[in-house]
């Protein structure tokens, strides 16, 4: 995506752009630098941008509106959204002529327009079928992000700052791994630490304060607790978060957090995975950038956990998360995150 985005902004503009995936946000932003590449002013863009959608459409109908002179202007740019519903023509000979007509305009696409196609997640299956196999010479995928830490490191350094260990943790741990989300609130976060002078550094306070965490009763407090085994401040904070976050939203986030926790030791319950050098272990663990200060934390934390304390916490963290999800019958949520608890660490 960095080359994508850089040849972009050098002002390689290509007549296609295929984008398909569910990161939306980070579709979206590359049709904008498209736009942005192609028009001088925003009087420009609006004038000769066209949105079209894809079930309202056949492949043959697209090509026909790509093939349009654009008024007044050298170029059009053309952004067609939900192509993975593109409108099917009524009988299959129709078919065939629509998809020879796409096909045909692909290998030969007009120079006076630009045109983006924007899809949701296609099966692989599908994407050798036609108008998707078609486009495969102009395909770019968004996947979903896999490590938000990395892509949230990333995004801050792109805007000049730099997340602190502490900070990409506290981050990573509360926000949804979705682009749109990390995106707004590493905005949200560079415009408050900016109000101070000095290092581009976003700090676990400049995150908690922005995301609206207590810097009390969070689960990296929880954390702790949990290394000393301390079941009783454990619970404590568990149901402070809980009150501060919502029952249910608040006991989901201290599961996920938890089931990385000790996910994370399982890993490290074979004696040559702690011997590895301490990038490898990283790795391993599936920690990233500055992620990887915190291995030794997880090394310390295995001398309080045992494989089968492990392996208990992990099939009580199970059954929670499907009772939250409607599949075991449960009274409410402070009974549910009080009998993890002592499952936990009882």
């Amino acid at each position: 995506m960095d080359a994508l985005k850089k040849s972009i902004r050098a002002g390689t503009i290509a007549p296609v752009y295929f984008l398909y995936g569910p990161e939306s946000y980070l579709k979206e932003e590359v049709a904008e630098m498209i736009k942005t590449a192609l028009f001088p002013s925003e009087i420009d863009a609006a004038a000769n941008t066209h949105i079209l959608y894809g079930p309202d459409l056949t492949p043959g109908e697209l090509v026909s509106k790509a093939s349009e002179y654009p008024m007044f202007t050298q170029k059009q740019l053309i952004i067609v959204r939900q192509f993975e519903k593109i409108k099917k023509p009524p009988t299959k000979e129709l078919q065939k002529q629509h998809e020879e007509k796409f096909s045909r305009y692909m290998q030969n696409p007009a120079d006076f327009t630009v045109l983006v196609i924007d899809a949701d997640q296609i099966e692989k299956k599908e994407q050798e079928k036609p108008p998707f196999s078609t486009l495969k010479m102009y395909r770019k995928e968004f996947p979903v992000i896999k490590n938000p830490d990395l892509f949230a490191s990333d995004r801050a350094k792109s805007s000049g700052w730099e997340f602190e260990p502490d900070a990409l943790k506290a981050f990573t741990a509360y926000i949804q791994p979705s682009a749109r989300e990390i995106c707004h609130e590493i905005d949200k976060i560079i415009m408050y630490a900016s109000a101070r002078t000095g290092l581009k550094l976003i700090t676990a306070a400049d995150v908690l304060d922005c995301v609206g965490i207590s810097r009390t009763y969070n689960v990296f407090e929880l954390e702790k607790a949990l290394a000393a085994r301390n079941l009783r401040l454990c619970s404590g904070i568990s149901l402070m978060i809980m009150d501060q976050e919502g029952q249910k939203e608040g006991l989901g986030n201290i599961v996920r957090y938890l089931a990385t926790f000790y996910i994370r030791l399982w890993k490290l319950s074979l004696p040559e995975v702690r011997q590895l050098p301490q990038a490898e272990i990283a790795k391993i663990l599936g920690m990233y950038g500055k992620q990887e200060y915190f291995v030794k934390n997880y090394l310390t934390y295995t001398r309080s956990f045992s494989l089968s304390d492990t392996e208990r916490a992990i099939s009580a963290l199970k059954e929670t998360d499907a009772a939250l999800k409607g599949l075991l019958p449960f009274p409410d949520e402070k009974f549910l995150l009080l009998k993890l608890m002592q499952k936990l660490l009882g």
